[in-house]
């Protein structure tokens, strides 16, 4: 049976650790309510460019897009969103796991990857897998500047004829408590099919061409940053999850440390007792 000493010691470290964990669950709610305002806010804004994009590209017979070129996949890019961090429940794991299944599925040096957060870049950096850029760190912040230059750089590699398709694998955020990993077509556009073309009557002012050289590369920050937000959001709804129940565990803990330190201190004084007692009887 452990000393009272060493359950007093290990009572203090659990509580130590309460704190902590009970201040990182504080501040990733605090940060979730910040991430979930703008995804809501966000959402409107990235539908509705979406339907504009595909109801123009219906109207418009004939258009040209270098985005929107079909062309056989020889190359893919797979862009991976995972967190800077750890302590967020199967946040991570389930992010890679998913990565590693899709690159599993596809034929071999047919994948690369662009990874973009601290977790997905030491992950993959130890596997033989090529990969076209990477961001270590995100700071849980969809920066405007940042976003630009990776919209920039991921369409510059599908024009290029260096990737023919790029896949976006993220988190989308749900509820609070509900979350979902998400593997989305991101380029070539999709035309939408003859079934789903726009019977609007559209004109072009000054053309076709012109309009969607200034809305497609809109559409393609839009659209990394919807995905951005959504992986925010879930990171920090699951890591206040996590740290929430880890604080949880550590209030049992305590209370189950305590009735052993109890215990101990009975157990203790009753062999004083029994110490005196027979001291008394012996000098009778």
């Amino acid at each position: 049976m452990p000393s009272l000493r060493d359950i007093r010691r290990r009572i203090r470290s659990v509580e130590s650790t309460k704190q902590i964990t009970k201040a990182m669950e504080l501040v990733a709610a605090a940060r979730l309510r910040r991430a979930q305002s703008r995804v809501e806010s966000a959402r409107p804004y990235g539908l509705k460019m979406q339907q504009m994009l595909e109801s123009l590209a219906g109207a418009a017979a004939g258009l040209k897009h270098p985005l929107f070129e079909e062309r056989q996949v020889k190359s893919t890019l797979l862009v991976v969103i995972s967190a800077d961090r750890g302590l967020c429940g199967s946040y991570n794991s389930n992010i890679l796991r998913a990565a590693n299944r899709f690159i599993s599925e596809m034929p071999k040096d047919k994948v690369k990857l662009g990874l973009i957060g601290k977790k997905a870049v030491s992950f993959f950096k130890k596997r033989p897998y090529p990969i076209a850029f990477k961001i270590e760190y995100t700071g849980g912040k969809a920066d405007l500047t940042m976003v630009k230059n990776l919209a920039a750089d991921i369409t510059a590699l599908f024009q290029s004829g260096e990737v023919d398709e790029v896949k976006l694998l993220y988190t989308k955020y749900i509820s609070i408590s509900s979350s979902k990993v998400m593997i989305e077509k991101f380029l070539p556009i999709e035309k939408p099919g003859d079934g789903e073309r726009s019977s609007d009557d559209y004109i072009f002012e000054p053309d076709a061409n012109g309009i969607f050289s200034e809305l497609v590369p809109r559409y393609c920050l839009t659209k990394i940053l919807m995905a951005l937000l959504e992986a925010f959001a879930s990171e920090f709804s699951q890591r206040m999850m996590a740290m929430g129940n880890a604080t949880r565990n550590a209030d049992e803990m305590i209370e189950t440390l305590t009735l052993e330190r109890n215990k101990a201190r009975q157990a203790s004084i009753t062999k004083e007792l029994l110490d005196i007692v027979g001291g008394a009887e012996a000098l009778k």
